[in-house]
This record gives structure tokens, C-alpha cells and sequence, in this order.
């Protein structure tokens, strides 16, 4: 099996879409009235599924977290420790919810958090150089 991508469940996707859109700057095609949306961000298939939608298909019903969700993190890099600083402002200027403030950890990473309208957590890092895979 191959990874082909990740998806998140969400609420209100017309918030969901102009936040992605407008304050992360993801390339979103769709309508903020879509069903569910599809975009390749830096080579990453990322999704948003409404939950209603997703649970009408599986017949099933979800137990949701409220509030922050502390089971996973989408991770985003940029180049340099001041561009960590610069897009936390950035991004918290534009209504993103600021949880942690940009830090330079023991590991030699600059990371900061937000979290998106729906509370999922974003982490904006760097090691000072490059992405390298």
C-alpha cells in the first residue's frame, strides 16, 4: 500500500474552505458549497469531507472531539526560523487561534501551533534550512 493522501471531516465547510484558501494559502477550486473538496498541496493529497456526507455514505454515526483536537497535527515547513515567526503572525492576523507561540526547541526546531476554525492543530516549523526528504 502507498499513502495517497489525508482527509479531514468537517462542520461548516464553507469556513473550512476560506480558511485553508485564505489564511494557509491551499489552492481550493471547489465552492465554499461543495461536498467535498480535493487539492494536492506540495505533492500531498489533502481532503475535506463534510461529516454529514461521510456518514449518510457509511451508514454509521461518529463520536466528534469539541474543542482543540489533540489526536493529530497537519505539519507545515517553511525555510527558515524567521519565516516560522513571520507566518505565525500571519496566520493569526488572518483568524487563525494562535495555541503556541513560535519556540526554539532543545531539537534544534523553531515551531509554533494554531488551529484551524474546527480546532484541528497546525504545526509551522523549521529547521533552518531547506525542506530535504
Amino acid at each position: 500500500m502507498r499513502l495517497d493522501g489525508f482527509g479531514l471531516f468537517v462542520n461548516d465547510m464553507a469556513k473550512m474552505i476560506r480558511f485553508y484558501r485564505d489564511v494557509l494559502g491551499f489552492e481550493i477550486k471547489e465552492s465554499e458549497d461543495a461536498v467535498n473538496v480535493y487539492l494536492i498541496k506540495d505533492g500531498t493529497l489533502f481532503m475535506l469531507y463534510g461529516r454529514n456526507n461521510f456518514e449518510r455514505m457509511t451508514s454509521r454515526k461518529y463520536e466528534y472531539i469539541k474543542g482543540l483536537n489533540g489526536h493529530f497535527e497537519i505539519a507545515l515547513y517553511v525555510d527558515t526560523f524567521e519565516e516560522v515567526d513571520e507566518r505565525f503572525a500571519e496566520v493569526v492576523s488572518k483568524g487563525a487561534t494562535p495555541v503556541l507561540a513560535p519556540t526554539t526547541e532543545p531539537w534544534g526546531q523553531r515551531t509554533c501551533y494554531i488551529a484551524d476554525p474546527e480546532g484541528n492543530l497546525i504545526e509551522i516549523g523549521s529547521f533552518n534550512k531547506p525542506f530535504e526528504r
